[in-house]
């Protein structure tokens, strides 16, 4: 069985945790260890109390996630919290998390493998957050309703539109989760389209009346891929089983 401490090792080396900057709640990297070994691997977007149960459950003993444990920062160990953290210490499960190093990673990412889902041959580099671009941006001609298909096809559910911009898009980004609101730096690095997750109710308004496209696949949908690539990629070098702990919020 593989050591829970060499996989962290490398994963944080891989995902370079320590020269991606984040937000101060994201702690990336280990945030719950274990006794020690890992025989099965669980992915999952959220480290949630229905997550953490659902893995100790299954015989898991490494859970990667992309939403970790301390968003709200410190906070007493009590309520949820307790439970959440006693749970995974009676079950020797350990909680790994990686967000925005995971959001940009360039095989493993989330940008990275919409993009490749909706058929993107190549990408540049696009919307700097937190001291580093985490998305991607493309020039290719698709209508609205082609790209409408293709994200319904690589998400599982149909986008929402803001039809704020031209019928066909020729400089498309995306950003996985949470970044509808900054419709207008989109539109400042050089896109008409901007994919994303999810978005505050002003972005819809301000995205027509800056003549942007904005599509929302699902802050949850679009953030699947990375936490599903990551297992699978531990899996592959330490020979071991992985299991995605799919809990969508249809958010």
């Amino acid at each position: 069985m593989p050591k829970l401490a060499e996989i962290v090792a490398h994963l944080d080396r891989h995902l370079r945790h320590a020269e991606v900057g984040d937000y101060p709640g994201a702690w990336n990297g280990l945030q719950i260890e274990n006794s020690g070994s890992v025989r099965k691997v669980g992915a999952a977007v959220d480290a949630c109390a229905w997550t953490i149960e659902k893995a100790v459950e299954k015989g898991i003993q490494l859970l990667l996630v992309h939403h970790g444990l301390f968003w709200t920062g410190v906070q007493p160990v009590t309520g949820v919290t307790r439970h959440k953290i006693k749970t995974a210490l009676d079950g020797d499960l350990a909680i790994y998390s990686s967000h925005l190093p995971l959001d940009l990673h360039p095989t493993l990412g989330n940008s990275a493998l919409l993009c490749r889902a909706l058929g993107f041959k190549q990408c540049a580099p696009f919307f700097e957050a937190k001291g580093q671009p985490v998305g991607l941006k493309t020039k290719m001609t698709l209508t609205r309703e082609e790209l409408s298909r293709r994200l319904e096809k690589a998400l599982g559910r149909r986008p929402h539109l803001c039809p704020g911009g031209p019928p066909k898009s020729t400089h498309i980004g995306v950003v996985t989760g949470g970044a509808g609101g900054e419709v207008a730096q989109a539109l400042a690095e050089g896109v008409d389209t901007f994919i994303t997750g999810e978005g505050p109710h002003h972005s819809y308004t301000l995205a027509e009346e800056l003549g942007v496209n904005v599509f929302y696949g699902g802050h949850y949908a679009t953030e699947t891929f990375g936490v599903k690539a990551l297992a699978a990629y531990v899996s592959r070098r330490y020979r071991v089983p992985w299991e995605f702990l799919d809990h969508p919020t249809g958010l």
